[in-house]
Parts: structure tokens; sequence; C-alpha cells
């Protein structure tokens, strides 16, 4: 342990030392050079998250590749360049280091998780790179201070408090546990959760944890067991989050499962087969496979014809989303395109409409979305959306 605290705080030292050297003054930004728009991205693409980075950069790229069918924005191509950061803040610390010392990278976008999000962001505020639409909802990234962020989805504040609502009010449930990953993601849903639950003058019942990057679950299912609880809510990754669900199964613990948005949902159902059956998660994008609003269409018609063999889902919407937003932002700065005339027309624009997902940005706030949707996996093995839990087992094609 003492090893690792050595290692990581010379590795923060080596990062101060190094942005100080490759980062150039955000007085001396004359534009962006070049005849193309280049954005960075810092993601999972191995490891138990990997999905999600994965899908991420597939939406992106979507998005890009249809904008440069019609000829990009001013003439100029978008481009993504990615790194792969494994879900872990040393590595996306790196990452960053060196995408914000690259003076062509206008933006960070689409980055994957809150521990790597809270080991970067201040690498890209000092570096005055604008860091967009990040694939978490950590309340940390909506702070009136983050002036460089950009979030495009809701909170996990906000998608906990809608579980604790439809928990308690469609099912009368009072007895709700949580299982977390322990860091800072798991953290801010855990405290969602508190938040929720305080407001309704209720406690947990059980508490489990594991560590990131990891399926280690089984101390937690049994934490979670004692207690007894009619409902659990589970903050963290695919894998452990399928893991416990499925050793549940096994030993016939079947309270209400119920997990976020950020877990990766055609990974979840993928990893849990038939043990996926009325597992409920909450989207903070509407139904991929729905024609409303318009932009789900886009979508699906940009996915096939970027990537003909890969499935529509959620995480590659909010990435397609999320290419969408740095399009619009590229579109009002006019020809004279720069990192602040970027960022600066995100927060000033007020609503942007895409294709009928509406998002709303203004000086302080700059979070676009504060939509939670319902979904549940159901006997097909696939997800459908819904707007109460009173189906709690089976919700058929």
């Amino acid at each position: 342990m003492r090893r690792t605290l050595r290692l990581y705080a010379a590795l923060l030292l080596t990062t101060t030392i190094s942005l100080c050297a490759a980062t150039p003054e955000p007085a001396e930004e004359a534009g962006v050079p070049g005849q193309r728009f280049l954005f960075g991205q810092s993601a999972a693409f191995t490891g138990p998250a990997q999905d999600l980075g994965q899908n991420m950069r597939l939406g992106i790229e979507a998005a890009f590749q249809e904008v440069n069918e019609r000829g990009g924005v001013h003439g100029r191509r978008l481009e993504l360049l990615s790194l792969d950061d494994a879900y872990e803040p040393e590595a996306a610390i790196a990452n960053t280091l060196e995408l914000v010392a690259n003076e062509e990278i206008l933006a960070l976008i689409g980055a994957v998780g809150t521990p790597t999000s809270r080991a970067v962001t201040p690498i890209a505020a000092d570096a005055s790179v604008p860091y967009i639409a990040p694939f978490t909802g950590a309340e940390f990234l909506r702070a009136a201070v983050q002036q460089n962020v950009i979030n495009l989805r809701a909170s996990y504040f906000q998608e906990t408090e809608e579980m604790v609502a439809r928990l308690t009010q469609d099912l009368g449930i009072d007895r709700i546990a949580v299982m977390y990953q322990d860091d800072s993601f798991g953290q801010a849903g855990y405290q969602g959760v508190l938040r929720a639950l305080d407001r309704r003058n209720l406690e947990l019942v059980a508490i489990g944890v594991y560590p990131r990057n990891t399926t280690a679950v089984k101390t937690a299912l049994l934490d979670l067991r004692r207690g007894g609880p009619e409902a659990v809510i589970l903050i963290g990754a695919y894998q452990p989050v399928a893991t416990l669900i499925a050793w549940g199964r096994h030993i016939g613990f079947n309270p209400v499962f119920m997990t976020i948005s950020f877990v990766g949902s055609n990974a979840l159902a993928r990893e849990l087969g038939s043990d996926g059956v009325g597992v409920f998660v909450t989207q903070v994008v509407p139904f991929p496979m729905g024609d409303t609003p318009p932009v789900t269409v886009a979508y699906r018609r940009a996915l096939a014809a970027h990537a003909p063999d890969a499935s529509p889902g959620f995480v590659s919407f909010e990435g397609y989303l999320a290419g969408r937003l740095a399009i619009t932002a590229l579109e009002h700065c006019g020809q004279e395109v720069d990192r602040t005339c970027f960022l600066d027309n995100l927060r000033r624009v007020g609503t942007i409409d895409l294709d009928g997902f509406t998002l709303n940005y203004g000086p302080r706030d700059n979070q676009g979305s504060d939509t939670v949707f319902l979904t549940v996996i159901g006997s097909d093995g696939r997800y459908h959306p819904i707007t109460t839990l009173h189906d709690i087992v089976v919700v058929q094609p």
C-alpha cells in the first residue's frame, strides 16, 4: 500500500511538471490549426469497463462520419483521437497530458468514469481545454466552478432519486439496500441513494462494497443478504453487477434489482442472460430502438452506416448525442473556431434541439438534460421502456 501511494504521489508530481512544460498558455490560443477538427478521448477500451469506452467511441465516430459525409463543418472534417485508460485514473492522467499538449486538439470528449474524470479535469481546466459529455453523472462535474466542463446527461443524484421514488411509490418498498463500487463513482451513487432515502425518512437496511475493476462481490452479496432487503440498488460497472445478480439468483436471493445507467446496458444484458429478467436500469438517453424523438432514427441510421454489424444501444447512443453536441457548437462558432468560442457557444446558446432531444444550458448550468428514463430487461433478454415498476418480473416484447 505504501509503495502504491509513493508511486501515485510521484506520478502526480510528474503530471504537474509535465503540464507546465507541455501545455500552451491559454493567451497564446490563435485557433485550431489544420484542415480538420480533432477531438481527444481518454476512455476504457480494455478491462472490465471496456464496453463503455468502446461504445462511446463508436457513437461519437458515427456522428462525426455522418457530418463528414455532408462535407464536414465549415469544410473541415471531424476526427477523434482515442487513448485507452482501462478505467484507471493514473492512465487517464498520462493520456490527458498527451492530448492537451497537442495544440490541434480542440476539446476532450466522451471520457468514461468518475474516478478518471476527477483525476484529469484539473489538467483540462489548467490547459483551457473543453471537457465535453463525459460518461458519468458525478455531481462535482456539475459545480459552477467547472467552467470548462459541459455535461450532456442527467446526474447520478437524479437517477438515484428516480430509483427510490419508483421503488417507494410504485411498489411500496421501504427496505432498500445498496451495493457500490469503492471509489468516487460508487460514492457518488451511494450518496445519491442516501439523499433520496433521507427525503423519505428512510435508512438503508444493508450496504455492500466491492473494489473497482474487479468482480469480487461475494462478500458484498453476503452483507446485502443479511439485511433482508426488498430491493437492491447497484452502483457499478456491468461485470461486477452481473456477477452479483447471478450469484444472488443462484443462492435464492431475489430482491428487486435496480442499477444505474453507467452499468452499460447492452453488456449487462449480455452478461446476465436469463438471470437478467426483471432487472431495472435507469437511463439518461431515450430508448434507442424507438421512433421518438426523431434523433433515435437518425442515430440508428448513422450507426448502420458507420458500423453495419454494431447493435444499437444506450451507450453508443449517448456517444452519438455527444458527437452531435460537439457539431452544434462548431456550427455556431462560424469560420473562426477556437477552444474559447467552442466552449462559449455551448454555455451561452441556451436551448439545443438535437432532433427532438432537448438540451438546456446557461451561464451557471453546464448540464444539458435532466431527464431520467426507466427500462427493464424482459423475458426476451432485451430492454423495454417503462413508466412504472408495477410489472417487476417480465415485460413481453
